[in-house]
């Protein structure tokens, strides 16, 4: 088994997961957030449904430079906005994880603010730690801006206490 093919056992289930808190995200305010240093909903919902793109360059570029990488804009549109950037971004993601070789998966790829390294190992570590862990993270963050709202969490990996066991 290729490592990519270990890799897209957690791809698969993770963006399903996060497909599944996406469609929760209400419209209504998408500048809400429950604490004046946390980033406002709509903007974080953006960011989870794009976070894929993030793995694309990873897999694609030999380094990113965040001091003068182009990113577009985290604007909220709508909820069936998000999830059509989930689609687009994880199906792109997914077609670069499997078509990646052990042998691109085992270089080094580098992120960097001008002249300081942020992460710099092999893509096969940082896919977990700078994209999919990420992914997670953040993902789980909208969970607790969903349950302040009083908006049903789903069940991720076993119940929750809007999805109990039937």
């Amino acid at each position: 088994m290729s490592i990519a093919d270990v890799l897209l056992l957690d791809f698969d289930h993770e963006i399903a997961n996060t497909r599944r808190v996406l469609e929760r995200i209400p419209e209504n305010d998408p500048q809400w957030k429950p604490h004046e240093k946390s980033m406002p909903i709509g903007r974080l919902s953006v960011h989870v449904a794009r976070l894929p793109d993030f793995w694309t360059r990873m897999i694609t570029t030999d380094e990113v430079n965040l001091a003068t990488a182009k990113f577009p804009p985290l604007v909220f549109e709508s909820t069936a906005h998000l999830l059509s950037d989930l689609d687009r971004s994880s199906a792109e993601a997914r077609t670069h994880l499997e078509k990646s070789t052990d042998e691109q998966l085992n270089e080094n790829w580098r992120l960097s603010w001008g002249d300081k390294v942020i992460a710099e190992a092999p893509r096969k570590v940082l896919y977990r730690g700078m994209f999919l862990n990420h992914l997670i993270h953040h993902r789980a963050q909208l969970g607790v801006y969903l349950r302040l709202l009083n908006i049903p969490v789903p069940g991720l990996y076993g119940p929750s206490a809007d999805e109990p066991v039937s």
